[in-house]
């Protein structure tokens, strides 16, 4: 008996050993086809490494141009729209991939991003268009899409991403194998999920490079001065040390804009480079299109989404946040404090103070507040802002109290959220974390009213003076930077009379 359980062991230990060779063979044969799947740029004539033809790449786009369209609301200005795709439209043609069909769309967003699919989708948020200040930054924005798109950048890091993929399920293969579990995986499912996501996150530097290098390119060739490129970075580099100042924390447009310095040697370059290309002229100089098209655009929350997300939402003015509290809670407010309470489940009160420390808002919760029994303890990221929560006793109660400090600017906020229904404990604790989420900064334009706050192009008189024009903004919070911001004159700097500027009405 024991003779034939070791001859049996043996046996086994073959043939996994074979099983286990064989499964690395086709591992080995899987990555060899990866890597010798290289084809040609056709923006840039190198040899890259992609795992699909251009006709999967077209489906692919379509797919997710199809999920975009329902999770992302549009902007419906149809006049600006055309306007946007007459411009992009412009690069398109110039492009390395002019016999793509490329779509242009605007999506609904106060955010500052661009983003762009596989097979010529791009899309542009309305947030960004309204910090442009001429046809060619626009056309320069939507040409680096394009150049991501003509490189084939989000294809070749679904390549990458699939190699390294493949190499690290080695060992879980062999078992499934060995094991007679099978090895079910579906890589359309896996690759679809990642793209919009990628194309918002940007595509590191190198590629990010080489879109904006391919975008000075197409602008030129379009008629464009290339050193709108320039101009893009530093509106958007000063949006970054702005978001800085007020949230302690960066973020904005993605790629280059997000990850490089505001003279990069590298670009410069590149631009003068193309900037030399014979028979090519700057031609597309005048902005009065683009400044009757962008006249009476949205700035910040439209009225659409702030209608979306009415609910029970609050503004403080003067500290410059909303938030919204849990529906038919009543809410009582003075100057720098806010209850909202309701009789059957328990209060939240939100208070500020000026930071006085700088230390991170865990331990502010426990050496400030005195709070060092944190339970359910975590991070908030949210909004550009950081903070901290979890739950504890209150002491004087005895009654569970949801905790949270958030930094905006230079003052921490912090939530006391105690929870008097001992029976619905969970549940009104997971309402009270939803509200203390939904806690941000009033955005560029946004006001309490709920009507929309829209640009409003004037010629600056002589004595123009941004902090003047500020005093009776309907900006709720930091007017004259914001100003400054949409017009490019952050930090510092006035218009000539007779520039054009944008002001919010």
């Amino acid at each position: 008996m024991t003779n034939l359980a070791v001859t049996s062991l043996t046996e086994s230990s073959t043939l996994t050993n074979r099983i286990t060779r064989a499964a690395t063979l086709i591992i080995a044969l899987s990555l060899f086809s990866f890597l010798t799947s290289c084809a040609v740029n056709p923006a840039t004539g190198s040899a890259n490494l992609v795992l699909m033809s251009e006709s999967r790449e077209k489906e692919i786009g379509l797919e997710e141009h199809e999920k975009v369209l329902a999770s992302m609301p549009l902007f419906e200005d149809e006049e600006l729209l055309a306007y946007v795709r007459e411009v992009g439209n412009k690069a398109a043609a110039v492009s390395h991939r002019p016999n793509l069909k490329y779509t242009f769309n605007i999506i609904d967003s106060p955010e500052i991003n661009a983003f762009a699919l596989p097979g010529g989708y791009v899309y542009v948020n309305r947030g960004l268009l309204t910090f442009m200040n001429s046809e060619a930054e626009l056309a320069a924005v939507l040409s680096h899409e394009i150049g991501h798109i003509t490189a084939r950048h989000a294809v070749q890091q679904q390549a990458r991403g699939r190699i390294a993929q493949t190499a690290a399920t080695v060992g879980g293969f062999v078992t499934a194998v060995a094991t007679g579990s099978g090895y079910v995986g579906s890589q359309i499912s896996e690759v679809a999920s990642i793209w919009a996501q990628t194309g918002l996150s940007g595509f590191g530097r190198e590629n990010e490079l080489e879109a904006d290098s391919l975008a000075a390119e197409y602008l030129v060739k379009a008629g464009y001065d290339p050193a709108a490129m320039i101009d893009v970075i530093t509106v958007l580099k000063n949006q970054e040390d702005f978001n800085r100042l007020v949230s302690n924390n960066s973020g904005g447009y993605h790629g280059l804009f997000a990850t490089h310095p505001r003279n990069d040697t590298r670009l410069q370059q590149a631009i003068a480079q193309v900037s030399d290309i014979s028979g090519n002229q700057i031609t597309q100089t005048d902005n009065t299109l683009f400044r009757e098209r962008l006249d009476g655009l949205v700035i910040g929350q439209s009225q659409r989404s702030q209608t979306q997300d009415a609910r029970n939402r609050y503004y403080q003015a003067l500290l410059g946040y909303t938030v919204v509290f849990p529906d038919e809670w009543q809410i009582d407010e003075t100057t720098t404090t806010v209850t909202a309470s309701n009789a059957e489940q328990g209060t939240i009160r939100i208070e500020a103070q000026r930071i006085q420390e700088n230390i991170e808002p865990r331990l502010f919760i426990r050496d400030k507040l005195g709070i060092s029994q944190l339970q359910k303890s975590e991070k908030l990221e949210q909004y550009r802002l950081l903070g901290h929560t979890g739950v504890a006793v209150s002491p004087e109660t005895g009654n569970t109290q949801r905790i949270a400090a958030i930094y905006l600017g230079p003052r921490v906020f912090t939530f006391r959220a105690e929870i008097t229904d001992a029976d619905s404990i969970d549940e009104i604790d997971e309402g009270l974390l939803a509200s203390i989420r939904t806690f941000r900064a009033i955005q560029q334009g946004e006001i309490s009213s709920g009507t929309e706050a829209k640009i409003k192009f004037v010629q600056a008189s002589e004595f123009f003076d941004f902090a003047v024009v500020a005093q009776s903004s309907r900006i709720a919070n930091y007017p004259e930077e914001s100003l400054r911001l949409l017009n490019g004159y952050y930090p510092r700097g006035t218009p000539e009379a007779g520039e054009w500027v944008k002001l919010i009405e």
